[in-house]
């Protein structure tokens, strides 16, 4: 891995620790220290959520035509303001204006901190480099939020505001490491999207490259059906059917991360060497199993303590399968990209991603009230994910399926031309 890199992931996790330390605590600031209620609360996670959904669209193009490093020092800045801004608010109407560009500074970072990888790394190291942001990634989260929780006091209302400050440092810490980065030139696979000269750019293109187009689809069912239930549809079962405690709810969300971090390099070294489409479409089918898991713990057959394993396993079973996914959805769309457009893939799969953790929320009702019925939903919603990667494998070329099938040519030292004994010339031209 080279210098470039390793910043860059370093930079990667110290704004993931940033971010673990405010993003648990964000419903208990606005409701209860700064004693806005409930719906105030919510219309933040609202506006934190608008941020991305409004920047988004727009990313992608900037990112082709200025480049990713300029695009994640903008953002880094405006979520550090936000950050900030945030800690130091008291009232509704500010509250909700800090989310929004929180939110905004957030979203635009994932797809131009991912150009930037793409850029620094080649198809036959892509797959490693973006699970090592992953693994860093949920390492910062996990330890922000365990140091967060020992500081945060309700009764204080400073402890947060430096949560928040901490937070925002963080942001600027990335800038400063990415305004460091010397970007190199991308290898990228040839042919990514058929010439077709009336295809047009940008967005039109994107959307009649029928490869990128079902993979966004994919992208969208996977997001809902997992990262989109984890905090919402599966708690309200959980808590609702399976009687489960708030704390046997934080254990699972532990046992989540915590499978992700044991188990990424184990799983990279099982994965990246295999066809991406059969990666994921396995992620469906472990994803079924814990879902129907999940719906053991709910029955009531069994006791409690069986309950509460089978629902801590259920999130650690979604932790194995976030970390296959995470060497490969990525990767993926960067090598389905034509040159010139990373961009645009980046932030248009950031962008389904963000719709799909809006929609998430929409299965809490169904969790709560017919607990059988959504865990059955999502068994078929797994098993679709195997039937759709499996359908996409069929669009992709060898290399985009497998990338260890590329072979990056190294440029040559230049050699200087060593005079050889006649003999040998003669010799040479005799034998031709």
């Amino acid at each position: 891995m080279g210098a470039a890199m390793r910043r860059i992931q370093a930079g990667n996790a110290l704004t993931a620790f940033g971010i673990g330390f405010t993003v648990p605590f964000l419903y208990i600031y606005v409701a209860q220290v700064r004693g806005l209620g409930s719906m105030a609360a919510t219309s933040a996670f609202v506006a934190f959520a608008l941020g991305a959904l409004i920047a988004l669209p727009f990313t992608g193009r900037v990112i082709d035509q200025r480049g990713p490093v300029p695009v994640v020092m903008g953002a880094a800045v405006a979520a550090s303001a936000g950050a900030l801004s945030l800690g130091l608010s008291t009232g509704v109407v500010p509250i909700l204006l800090s989310a929004l560009a929180l939110g905004a500074g957030q979203a635009v970072m994932q797809p131009a901190l991912a150009t930037v990888i793409v850029w620094c790394s080649t198809p036959s190291t892509r797959t490693r480099a973006f699970a090592l942001q992953f693994f860093m990634q949920n390492l910062g989260l996990g330890i922000g939020g365990l140091i967060g929780g020992q500081i945060v006091d309700v009764g204080h209302p400073g402890s947060f505001t430096l949560l928040f400050g901490i937070e925002a440092v963080m942001f600027l810490v990335l800038a400063g490491v990415i305004a460091t980065v010397r970007m190199p030139h991308a290898p990228s696979i040839k042919d990514a999207v058929p010439k077709d000269p009336g295809a047009g750019g940008g967005w039109k293109r994107m959307l009649r490259h029928k490869a990128m187009v079902k993979l966004l689809v994919l992208g969208f069912v996977i997001f809902f059906a997992c990262y989109g239930q984890f905090e919402s549809g599966l708690a309200a079962f959980g808590t609702e059917a399976a009687g489960i405690s708030p704390s046997t709810l934080g254990f699972a969300l532990a046992a989540n991360t915590g499978a992700i971090v044991v188990a990424q390099f184990v799983v990279l070294k099982l994965v990246e060497k295999r066809r991406r489409s059969r990666v994921i479409a396995l992620v469906g089918l472990i994803w079924t199993g814990a879902w129907v898991i999940a719906g053991f713990s709910g029955l009531g057959d069994g006791s409690a303590l069986m309950a509460a394993g089978a629902f801590i396993a259920t999130y650690a079973l979604f932790g194995i399968g976030e970390a296959m996914l995470s060497p490969t959805l990525a990767p993926l769309v960067a090598d389905l990209a034509p040159e010139g457009s990373v961009g645009q893939y980046n932030s248009a799969f950031a962008l389904v991603k963000q719709m799909a953790l809006a929609l998430g929320p929409l299965g809490v009702p169904l969790g709560a009230g017919l607990p059988m019925l959504y865990i059955g939903v999502f068994i078929a919603v797994s098993l679709k994910i195997a039937w759709l990667a499996l359908r996409i494998g069929k669009q992709l070329t060898p290399v985009q399926d497998n990338p260890s099938l590329a072979r990056v040519p190294v440029p040559a030292e230049p050699v200087e031309p060593v005079a050889r004994p006649v003999a040998v010339q003669v010799s040479e031209r005799v034998a031709a």
